[in-house]
């Protein structure tokens, strides 16, 4: 028989927690105030300031990993779902109303953030995030106790037979990740592409008179406007939000009510439902019961779908950094026709340089964000008959990329597109002076001879309106109107003003 006072992973120590891990802020207390909790494995050792309970403290020992904790918009959608779950058991005649309301009451502390601390358990755990939901449900449990007047550790509200009534972390959990997102894409991550989408459009506008070299293949190409350069960033960024909001409808279906294997054992028939219709208007999205259970938590194709609409923002977001990077690039040498705003200096040892720094963030943002992509494709494959195991991982990627899109995003707006301005001296200099010039003439003296005229510009050093001058192939007057760098952008309008000059 094992002694009073050990654990199953040998004695107990003074917090249950792995000596090799920086200390939760509880061990930082007195080391002897401690107290013992039961649970089906025996007894185990708790701060005694702690609200989480054993199974918490049991995860903290099992999974000394990687210090990655559940963000703030997960632990939030938990608070949500344990707030309706105790409102709504109550109303079925399930939970007396007295432990209902304290279950309520401690639950939207969760949700307000009051007790983040108290979630400290690895992300790299158990594959269905049990010790993340035990650890919600013994928070509020204990909240709840201490608000009944009871200690910490009673038991007068209990984690599983009453917080926990009617859901099994098989269902609460992939249900979690979807409300989180599903949040975080409505209040940060649209506002931000919103946001980043007017700068654009500003700047298409703004720009719209100058005219430069286009580029294909990193070679000169046909004219191009530099309005008509950012308009295509800026409906990039339109697409963006549209995918976002599609990611949104990946998720819109929830597993609530699946209970352990999508049967629905020990959930009320209404439970499901009306636990989803709360949580639906404090997030003011319209999510729904799953179609089919078992889809809903033997594999997480919502997740890895809205994952990979997140990949194709990124991607987007990629090739506009880089392209404001590249046509910054200078101030002398580059290309130097984007006046990048100056944000901070760039050398330790070159003096007076200024990077793109702002724009490099953003392309780190979106690489991670492809490699959470990546992580989240693996995971959505390892759905093992009734039960997909690698849900913490998933939820962290996925959160993470909403995040970071929205925060780089923001940034990017904020300390780059609307302080950029244009260089237009060095835009129309190019345009003269390229090869592609020649393209306009085709229709007129054939390919051939234009392509002729091309090489000799090239070889000489000319431009192609001097060469075309001096082998008299078009008149002064048609020359003048088929080289002209306007016409080539396939303009509607009048040339404004300022592009004469």
């Amino acid at each position: 028989m094992k002694k009073r006072g050990t654990s199953p992973e040998g004695p107990i120590k003074s917090s249950g927690i792995p000596s090799n891990k920086a200390p939760h802020p509880h061990q930082l207390a007195d080391q002897a105030a401690i107290r013992i909790e039961r649970d089906t494995m025996g007894e185990f050792a708790i701060p005694a300031t702690a609200l989480y309970g054993v199974q918490t403290a049991r995860a903290l020992h099992n999974f000394p990993i990687s210090g990655l904790r559940f963000p703030r918009a997960f632990i939030r959608a938990l608070g949500l779902i344990k707030w309706a779950a105790a409102q709504v058991n109550a109303s079925l005649g399930l939970l007396e109303a007295k432990l209902a309301r304290a279950i309520q009451q401690a639950a939207w502390e969760v949700v307000e953030g009051r007790w983040d601390q108290e979630f400290p358990v690895d992300v790299f755990q158990t594959g269905s995030g049990t010790s993340t939901n035990m650890n919600a449900n013994e928070v509020i449990a204990n909240r709840a106790t201490e608000l009944l007047g009871s200690p910490r550790g009673s038991r007068l509200v209990h984690p599983n037979d009453h917080v926990n009534l009617g859901q099994s972390s098989n269902d609460v959990i992939p249900t979690a990740i979807h409300v989180a997102a599903i949040e975080l894409v409505s209040r940060r991550l649209i506002p931000a592409l919103r946001r980043l989408h007017k700068a654009l459009q500003t700047k298409s506008r703004q720009f719209d008179p100058i005219v430069k070299i286009g580029r294909t293949h990193l070679q000169d190409a046909t004219p191009i406007r530099l309005g008509q350069e950012f308009s295509g960033y800026a409906r990039q960024v339109e697409l963006g939000m549209r995918r976002a909001r599609q990611a949104q409808a990946a998720l819109q279906e929830v597993a609530l009510g699946g209970t352990a294997v999508g049967t629905g054992l020990n959930a009320h028939p209404r439970f499901a439902r009306q636990v989803i219709r709360l949580v639906a208007r404090e997030i003011g999205f319209p999510i729904k019961e799953a179609v089919n259970h078992f889809e809903a938590q033997a594999a997480q194709d919502g997740v890895v779908e809205a994952s990979g609409q997140l990949r194709v923002i990124a991607t987007s977001l990629m090739k506009i950094a880089n392209d404001v990077r590249w046509m910054g690039s200078g101030p002398r040498c580059g290309l130097g026709e984007l006046l990048l705003p100056e944000t901070q200096p760039g050398s330790s040892i070159m003096p007076g340089k200024v990077n793109p720094v702002i724009a490099e963030s953003l392309l780190m943002v979106v690489t991670q964000v492809i490699g959470n992509d990546t992580a989240i494709a693996v995971a959505g494959q390892l759905g093992n008959f009734e039960l997909l195991v690698m849900l913490p991982v998933m939820a962290h990627n996925l959160l993470q990329s909403i995040e970071l899109l929205a925060a780089g995003s923001e940034n990017f707006s904020r300390r780059c597109i609307e302080g950029l301005k244009a260089n237009a001296s060095v835009c129309r200099e190019s345009v003269e002076k390229s090869l592609a010039m020649c393209t306009a003439l085709a229709p007129h003296i054939g390919y051939d001879a234009a392509a002729r005229l091309a090489k000799e510009a090239y070889h000489t050093g000319a431009t192609v309106r001097e060469i075309a001058r001096r082998h008299h192939v078009l008149s002064e007057d048609q020359l003048d109107q088929l080289l002209d760098p306007w016409n080539m952008t396939g303009a509607r309008r009048t040339r404004p003003r300022r592009a004469a000059r």
